[in-house]
């Protein structure tokens, strides 16, 4: 199975950088990037639909009689747009898992991957293209402490050296073979490495999906969490790290570091781990099916019980030529502030003259007369190009209410806004699965590393009505 190149485009669609493409014609490249471009005129044209609405992968049918019909899968990235060509018979989650993986070598090498940066560090660029991605189209090395031997990061006294005709590369690895590239035993560490204090951090990020009914109960939901560490331990450390509550962890995926026996016997993860920042293990929070509450508490296929963190009431009135609506927003948290809430509402095309009122408080929608107290720090916005109602809360405190009033007019009869309320929103220092390390024991080394844990969750609920 394998790929044929990637193609960079900037945000107007022209191209950056691309691979070789030695096993195509040389028309190939281009034939993906009028496919790309021609799929997002037609889109704009017919419904002005975004770039991120239109298939991931793309039909491009074949240039000329020799050719054969291929297709082209597509990543966004930031103000770029990353194109996978594909030909024959590969499966396109293969594509996209292989440039995921470039866009995190990208973000390892560059911190902020966009159009400048890469134009900027075009060489390096092109370096990291030829050695992660091999002639047939297979990935080859995409360990980022392994293309640091090769490929240099970028930096300003690299830069002077590439400009005065120095190899860099040569000058550092000529002095010791066992500093070169590849020469660690171990693919995703690098040999040799020392740091004064010895650290490692690890960062769990939970993000809950789900889709409430117009009646309150919970359609789906689900937590995906990731663990993200951040090793600086010198020479070659064995690690053990044991959680307090692994059982509540399902359908996990592993850092090639960690051994999978170790965890399928006691729940504990055994690894030497890479140098820098890594992917730990990704992980579906499942907590027991026993959780009561029915009001709640959030079920898919009755095993995964998610308490919501918030509760949103709606109310719609819909006329010929108008509609009011009014929304309100709760939280049921009761130590923790949410940060960052955001709810969106399409209107329609055809909406017209929206006019909104937000405030704290319950608006008069459960317990008689609205209680208002200002808007404390809530705004609203409308995007008159995409029809959006956008309202934001900076910070929810605890146990908190607010509320959202509005009307529009529409030149449609009915007016058509969508039946669902998007909301976005982050809360620091919390996650839903209480996951906390036990112990951390490193072998191999004689120094006792500092160990720094915490949490965070950010959600995903769409509310319809």
């Amino acid at each position: 199975m394998a790929i044929d190149g990637l193609i960079i485009l900037d945000s107007a669609g022209r191209p950056i950088i691309q691979s070789g493409f030695r096993s195509t014609s040389p028309s190939y490249a281009l034939v993906h990037i009028d496919a790309y471009n021609n799929a997002v005129a037609a889109a704009e044209s017919k419904h002005g639909s975004r770039p991120g609405d239109i298939d991931p992968v793309i039909y491009v049918p074949p240039f000329n009689s020799a050719d054969s019909p291929s297709a082209c899968c597509h990543v966004p990235c930031g103000d770029l747009r990353i194109l996978c060509p594909l030909s024959g018979d590969v499966d396109p989650l293969f594509a996209f898992a292989f440039v995921q993986t470039f866009v995190d070598i990208l973000t390892e090498y560059f911190a902020t991957v966009n159009a400048v940066t890469l134009k900027d560090n075009f060489d390096v660029v092109y370096q990291l293209l030829e050695e992660t991605l091999d002639s047939g189209g297979h990935p080859l090395t995409t360990s980022p402490n392994a293309l640091r031997d090769i490929v240099l990061p970028p930096s300003l006294l690299t830069k002077l050296l590439s400009v005065a005709g120095a190899n860099f590369s040569h000058t550092m690895n000529a002095g010791s073979s066992a500093s070169g590239p590849f020469a660690s035993p171990i693919p995703w560490r690098r040999a040799g490495v020392k740091y004064a204090s010895n650290e490692i951090y690890f960062d769990t990020a939970e993000e809950i999906k789900a889709i409430v009914g117009k009646n309150g109960t919970p359609l789906s939901c689900n937590v995906w969490g990731v663990a993200q560490a951040n090793s600086r331990l010198s020479g070659t450390p064995d690690c053990l790290l044991t959680f307090t509550n692994a059982h509540v962890l399902a359908d996990c995926s592993f850092h090639p570091c960690v051994r999978l026996q170790r965890w399928a016997r006691d729940k504990s993860l055994s690894f030497v781990p890479p140098d820098g920042n890594f992917t730990l293990f990704e992980y579906r929070y499942a907590p027991a099916a026993s959780s009561t509450g029915t009001s709640l508490v959030a079920s898919q296929g009755g095993k995964d019980n998610v308490p919501l963190p918030i509760a949103l009431k709606h109310s719609f009135d819909i006329t010929d030529t108008s509609c009011t609506f009014e929304v309100s927003v709760t939280s049921r948290l009761t130590t923790r502030d949410i940060d960052g809430f955001v709810a969106e509402l399409y209107v329609g095309d055809s909406a017209t003259a929206i006019k909104c009122v937000v405030g704290r408080g319950s608006a008069g929608m459960s317990r008689g007369l609205a209680t208002e107290t200002g808007s404390g720090g809530s705004s609203w916005t409308f995007d008159a190009k995409n029809k959006v109602v956008r309202w934001e809360i900076p910070k929810m405190a605890s146990s908190s209410s607010w509320y959202l009033r509005g009307s529009f007019n529409s030149t449609s009869t009915p007016p058509r806004p969508a039946h669902a309320i998007q909301t976005h929103f982050e809360i620091h220092s919390y996650t839903f699965s209480s996951l906390k390390v036990e112990s951390l024991k490193v072998t191999g080394e004689q120094y006792k590393p500092y160990k720094g844990v915490r949490g965070r969750t950010s959600g995903n609920i769409e509310w319809r009505w």
